[in-house]
């Protein structure tokens, strides 16, 4: 591999690397790292949730027994006062509704009393009166707010994205302001919100049941604090835990930095009761303990007539929440598709009173960036020298490596990232073996730019395999070259139309072709309808001479079979000459600098082209050379037609016409040929008598228009004889 290669190998890695550390150091955000990072929590959230019910929630359902038996929602005010009582009479430690009370209650008639009384009934004394005397019984917010007052409720409430919502309500005070932190963090906030009527707020704690949902839907965080405005207010499952320790206060942890690492719960004296891990944002991730329903859950129309077990809410927190249709609170989180919104919070209470929050402190990051360090510099500088198969050997070994930190970590509570790890050797492992691969291909693509017009696929793959022995340059080599053409072209041509003459030339030069790449010739070029072609390169082939003279037998053969289509459309039958040469030529990519040819050029390949040119006045379809001929000498029967001198060419040489391979002919055929060459003895050593009774049988028993020509020549010689310095040899003063 060039320099060049090697450093723009060693830069990409660098790149990636570069990539992945920008993200570590929270300088831009890569959603696709983040979106693996949410799939991989996700899984170790599944592979290691306890799938144990959780004791020390119980969830009170308003669910469609509920409905059926108590009547639609929303219900009396004093029905849920009741209830109130009924869970704290069981025992409950602390109620939560994941509920809004934003609106009065008018459905005791109290609303239409009042109206009455400050109107047509103002002066009526004794209906005053009475009203007076019913309307604790008749306000049914009164006994709602006086039940909650009574023991430790949490009411829920939600904030509103919109800034020109409508804020209904109020908030209960917040835990904490600005003031409190160290530096303000950047945690959620919203412009409006959706409260509880004050009069239930005012003798309540409260909590918000906002949700922080992740750009796939899913919930795997909770806000435990929110900003609005100058405070800060605590989620449903915070509140909870906070009433149930009697309220301690809140106050900011940090570990090694700014960030807020943990919200500790405080005694009066400052003592820390508890800390719930938070990240930067004051969020926590909910620590699921299974699938939907891993909670008790209490239907409450049971509650309200009494039919649960004494026991059931005894020491409990308990959470009013809804999943009847048409009210049902469902959100999707990585253990389940649909999940109770209320259940998220069940599992939040749960996780801080077990101490199964999970821990993401300054310090992994640190780790991670180290992590990817090492990992990068390794796999960039180490990988490359590997052979492929332990360079996979390495790359799962650091998976196993970074994954198997990864879960130490979690199992002690600690939350670090690995996604980015992950597609750092994903990208440095693909990169480098795309790398070796486009690089050992990259020979075999040049190869098939500079060849794959000429050279059959399966002669490319064989040259892609040791490229440096093949150029295409200039060179001197003994080749066969051949070169064939329709007969008759130019009347066919004007037969036909122009579409018909290209789709049958299409037709019969894609055969052709075929059978020269078959047979690993190299195709030339077209010449009209003529075909060029030529063996032995770029690819040294030592049976070059006998892969021509089979091809050109093959194209006579499969001319056959390609008429009876071209007749069956319409079209004329088609004749081709054949004219196949061996010898010393020049190969190698020639031209201009603006057209270039991989060809072949020398007298060899003139001759070529005239032993084509001379088939039709033999009547035969294939004549080869002498050079051809003396290569195949005992593989292939030949019938030696003449020695010519062609234009261009002093010397003369015999021409000859392959008849099929050794053992190949049958006896008749044996026969014939055998008295041919015997006639052509007679021709040459002037015997006319002898030769054209020889000839006269085979024309009788076999008529070609080779033998009818040789039977004229010897009835020209007869009456005007050559002389005795006569050579046999016949001379073409055309190409």
């Amino acid at each position: 591999m060039s320099l060049s290669l090697h450093w723009i190998r060693k830069g990409i890695g660098f790149f990636v690397l570069a990539l992945m550390l920008g993200y570590s150091l929270h300088l831009y955000n890569i959603d696709l790292v983040s979106r693996l990072e949410n799939i991989v929590y996700d899984d170790k959230i599944r592979l290691t949730m306890p799938n144990t019910p959780g004791d020390s929630v119980v969830i009170v359902d308003i669910d469609e027994k509920s409905l059926a038996e108590q009547g639609h929602w929303p219900w009396g005010r004093d029905k849920l006062a009741n209830l109130i009582d009924r869970v704290f009479d069981g025992g409950a430690a602390v109620l939560g509704f994941d509920v809004v009370f934003a609106e009065s209650d008018n459905s005791s008639g109290l609303a239409s009393l009042e109206q009455l009384s400050r109107g047509k009934l103002q002066d009526d004394s004794l209906f005053q009166s009475e009203l007076e005397r019913m309307r604790p019984q008749l306000d049914n917010d009164a006994r709602f707010a006086a039940a909650i007052k009574r023991h430790k409720v949490v009411l829920g409430y939600t904030f509103a994205d919109a800034a020109n919502s409508v804020r209904t309500g109020i908030l209960p005070p917040p835990v904490l302001t600005a003031r409190d932190f160290a530096t303000a963090p950047p945690a959620y906030g919203h412009p409006s919100y959706n409260g509880n009527l004050a009069r239930f707020q005012s003798v309540a704690a409260g909590g918000h049941f906002t949700p922080l949902v992740d750009v796939d839907g899913i919930v795997r965080r909770v806000p435990m604090l929110l900003e609005y405005q100058d405070g800060y207010y605590e989620s449903l499952s915070l509140a909870m835990v906070r009433a149930l320790l009697d309220f301690p206060k809140v106050a900011p942890g940090y570990d090694g930095s700014k960030a807020v690492a943990w919200l500790s719960l405080q005694s009066d004296d400052g003592a820390d009761l508890m800390q719930i891990p938070v990240d930067e944002h004051l969020t926590a991730l909910v620590p699921y303990r299974g699938k939907a329903y891993s909670f008790p859950y209490v239907s409450a129309t049971d509650v309200l007539n009494g039919r649960v077990p004494a026991d059931t809410f005894k020491n409990r927190l308990v959470l009013v929440g809804a999943t009847a249709p048409g009210l049902l609170d469902l959100r999707a989180t990585p253990v389940d598709a649909v999940y109770p919104g209320v259940e998220v919070h069940a599992n939040l209470i749960a996780g801080i009173l077990d101490g199964m929050m999970k821990l993401k402190p300054d310090y992994v990051y640190g780790i991670d960036r180290l992590s990817l360090l090492v990992v990068g510099l390794l796999m960039i500088l180490v990988l490359p020298r590997f052979s492929p198969v332990m360079a996979t050997v390495l790359t799962w070994g650091l998976v196993f490596c970074i994954v198997g930190l990864n879960l130490v970590l979690w199992s002690a509570g600690i939350l670090a990232p690995v996604a980015d790890a992950l597609i750092l050797i994903g990208i440095l492992y693909a990169v480098n073996m795309s790398w070796g691969f486009l690089i050992e291909s990259r020979s075999k693509r040049q190869f098939t730019a500079l060849f794959g017009q000429y050279v059959p696929p399966e002669l490319v793959d064989e040259m892609a395999k040791n490229p440096t022995r093949y150029s295409m340059e200039g060179r001197r080599a003994e080749l066969t070259v051949l070169f064939s053409d329709v007969r008759g072209f130019t009347t066919i041509s004007e037969a036909l139309q122009p579409e018909e003459l290209a789709a049958l030339m299409n037709e019969y030069l894609g055969a052709m072709t075929e059978i020269v790449q078959r047979h690993r010739g190299t195709l030339d070029k077209y010449i009209g309808d003529a075909i060029m072609a030529f063996w032995g390169a770029p690819i040294a082939d030592a049976a070059h001479a006998k892969n021509a003279v089979q091809a050109a037998l093959d194209m006579q053969a499969r001319l056959v079979t390609l008429n009876e289509a071209l007749v069956a459309k319409g079209w004329p039958k088609l004749a081709i000459g054949v004219g196949v040469n061996s010898g010393p030529m020049t190969v190698g990519d020639m031209g201009s600098p603006v057209r270039k040819s991989y060809t072949v050029m020398g007298d060899a390949v003139n001759l070529g082209s005239r032993l084509e040119s001379i088939t039709k006045q033999y009547g035969v379809g294939i004549i080869v050379g002498e050079e051809t001929f003396a290569l195949l000498e005992g593989q292939f029967e030949f019938r030696e037609l003449d020695r010519v001198r062609v234009k261009g060419k002093d010397a003369p040489v015999g021409i000859y016409e392959p008849l099929g391979q050794v053992d190949a002919l049958t006896p008749a055929e044996v026969t014939e040929l055998q008295q041919w060459r015997a006639a052509l003895q007679f021709y040459r050593a002037q015997a006319w008598e002898a030769a054209h009774n020889t000839l006269q049988v085979l024309q009788s028993t076999t008529p070609t228009y080779l033998y009818e020509l040789y039977i004229e020549r010897i009835a020209h010689y007869r009456a005007t004889p050559p002389g005795v310095d006569w050579d046999g040899v016949t001379t073409f003063e055309t190409k």
